[in-house]
This record gives structure tokens, C-alpha cells and sequence, in this order.
């Protein structure tokens, strides 16, 4: 129950420093203690991160959908910032961090290209495109 309350607390104290109204002392003291203050965009840097580190081992940033790192639903992160670019609601410097990691926005258009690209070496390879 207190801890319903301190993050209620919390909220409160957020929602004063983002409106301009905590007190500059608070706020040095919360930041002493380490206060988040946008958990957000937090919460977006730590899944970034994930994201950067799966594309170093897997060489790729095509994450699965049911992919998790350490309890993160990660390949479902990543399906939420493919949608919010297809709306339009992506932030552009997030836009741009993810293109810089290779992310594919359209994950069935890049599918499609890399099996046609399969067929034509098939056809080329074996004279026809009747795949068996």
C-alpha cells in the first residue's frame, strides 16, 4: 500500500518538474537519488540497447516476434515502433537510431524480395520455377 502511494508520490513530483513547479531544491535532491524522470524514453534507451546487442550476436535486427532478453518482450518493442512509423508517431532521432541498426519496416515486403531472389536463382540454376 505505501509503495502505491510512493509511486503515486512520484507521479506528482514528475508531473510538477514537467510543468515547470518543483521546487529546485526537490528536484536536485531527487536527482541525487537517482529519479527517472521521463520513464519512457528510459524505458526506450534500455530496449534500444537490447536491440543493439541482439544485432551484434545475431547480425541482423530482424527480431522475432515472441523474442525476449532479459524479461523485455523485445521482437514485440519492435513491432510497436514499426507501427508508430507506419502512423507517423515515431520520433525522428528514434527513426534514425533504428535505421542505423538495420531495422526492416516492412518486414513482408523484405520477405518477399529476398524469396523472389531465391526463385530467380532456382529458375536460373534449374531452367524452369516449377519449385517442387
Amino acid at each position: 500500500e505505501d509503495d502505491i502511494k510512493l509511486g503515486a508520490w512520484l507521479n506528482t513530483q514528475r508531473q510538477q518538474k514537467k510543468k515547470g513547479k518543483l521546487d529546485r531544491n526537490n528536484e536536485k535532491r531527487l536527482d541525487d537519488v537517482g529519479v527517472v524522470w521521463d520513464v519512457l524514453s528510459e524505458q526506450w534507451e534500455k530496449n534500444y540497447g537490447l536491440l543493439v546487442k541482439f544485432q551484434q550476436k545475431e547480425g541482423h535486427s530482424n527480431v522475432p516476434h515472441r523474442y525476449i532478453e532479459d524479461d523485455i518482450k523485445l521482437g514485440i518493442w519492435l513491432d510497436t515502433q514499426r507501427q508508430l512509423k507506419k502512423k507517423g508517431k515515431l520520433d525522428q532521432s528514434n527513426e534514425k537510431r533504428l535505421d542505423d541498426v538495420g531495422v526492416v519496416w516492412d518486414v513482408l515486403s523484405e520477405q518477399w524480395e529476398k524469396n523472389y531472389g531465391l526463385l530467380v536463382k532456382f529458375q536460373q540454376k534449374e531452367g524452369h520455377s516449377n519449385v517442387p
